[in-house]
């Protein structure tokens, strides 16, 4: 009797401590009772189903695209300020004004004359021999041949003039960040997109669902995915000059706990994951301990996607932003669905929660680790002669 009493106190212990017995984490019943304490909301509790799932989706991405809509095919291209230029002057014949005297710069018998390399100035112009300074900034060459053949008119005979851009550091894309060979890109007369800018700097040097491409013009920059600038010609929009044009490598990756295969963190292998790829990577839910009702990812979400939520505003966290706790059944199949169109976000938390018998699993196992010595006692103790 006495071993009984010890074996009813020691069960009464363990159930009065029931509450410490060693989890992973919060039931999903905890989670739910969490959400809200002292009358503060912590965060706001999501159940994924076709709405939720539509509207995340239904959420425009960033966009080269819509944010530089209004640009077009580029202009042709101006001279700049610090752009290199020859100018060629032809006469109609010979003895004219650069004809009289062959220099270095002018055959013998020669109509014509190359005047050397010259970069325009701050002032935006050129020198051109008994023309002064021409003004050349802003303006395409025809312009300034233009200007150049009217100035020599009443001086040479019939001057006709070619300029011609050697060098343009006005007409050009700045290229860095992960690329082979960050440069100053020249822009082509005919135009050029914004891969064929990466090309000429040597191409990504990371993988391409670990970069990012960052377009900055004027007061405008946005970035997307190089997966999207690939995959989308929309997306691979002209260049203009003066943009910055940058390559981030910004490795994605979620965390999961739990009752999974593998507590870990995973990194994303495509530009795009879904919620049933990442709990596939993390070894999938664990037949003795999960509870399939209790799939919880955590995340917060900027205010645009908890007004389409239709949540109210927390923002008690990063930038404005709003925790945000989905919560998906697997126990319903059509969850499997809607896990295979909701879209993995970089930083996401994926936890699993033990399911309510495996606590109580718990509690036996530990009452039996505790009066098994004491009945193998009490039978062995009857058992002697």
């Amino acid at each position: 009797m006495k071993a009984l009493a010890v074996i009813g106190v020691l069960a009464c212990v363990i159930v009065a401590s029931c509450s410490s017995l060693p989890t992973a984490g919060p039931t999903a019943s905890d989670v739910k009772s969490q959400e809200v304490k002292d009358n503060l909301t912590r965060f706001d509790l999501v159940d994924i189903n076709d709405n939720v799932v539509a509207a995340l989706l239904a959420l425009p991405a960033e966009s080269f695209h819509v944010r530089f809509k209004k640009y077009g095919r580029p202009p042709q291209p101006k001279i700049g300020v610090g752009d290199s230029v020859v100018v060629s002057i032809w006469e109609a014949a010979g003895g004219g004004l650069f004809g009289a005297s062959p220099t270095d710069h002018v055959s013998a018998g020669s109509r014509s004359v190359t005047i050397p390399e010259q970069i325009v100035g701050r002032d935006g112009g050129i020198s051109v021999p008994f023309a002064d300074r021409v003004p050349a900034a802003g303006r395409l060459p025809i312009e300034v041949q233009k200007t150049i053949e009217q100035r020599l008119q009443e001086k040479a005979i019939e001057p006709q003039v070619i300029v011609t851009v050697t060098k343009s550091l006005s007409n050009s894309v700045t290229v860095a960040g992960e690329v082979v060979s960050g440069a100053r890109v020249p822009l082509s007369l005919k135009g050029d997109r914004l891969l064929d800018l990466i090309a000429a700097a040597g191409g990504a040097r990371a993988p391409v669902y670990e970069t990012f491409v960052r377009l900055s013009r004027d007061s405008i920059t946005a970035t997307i995915p190089m997966e999207a600038l690939v995959s989308d010609p929309a997306e691979n929009i002209y260049a203009y000059p003066g943009d910055v044009l940058t390559l981030v490598r910004l490795p994605q990756s979620f965390t999961v706990f739990g009752a999974t295969g593998a507590n870990t963190q995973v990194n994303f292998t495509a530009e795009r994951m879904t919620l049933v790829e990442a709990l596939a990577k993390a070894g999938g839910l664990q037949d003795l301990r999960s509870d399939p009702a209790g799939v919880f990812l955590f995340r917060f979400e900027p205010p645009g996607i908890v007004n389409a939520l239709g949540r109210p505003q927390l923002q008690n966290g990063p930038d404005g932003s709003s925790p945000i706790v989905y919560r998906l059944d697997l126990s319903d199949a059509k969850s499997y669905f809607l896990a295979q169109r909701f879209a993995m976000h970089d930083k996401d938390i994926i936890y699993v929660a033990n399911a309510d018998f495996n606590e109580l699993q718990k509690f036996f196992t530990l009452l039996n680790t505790l009066t098994g010595p004491i009945i193998t006692g009490i039978v062995v103790k009857g058992a002697a002669p």
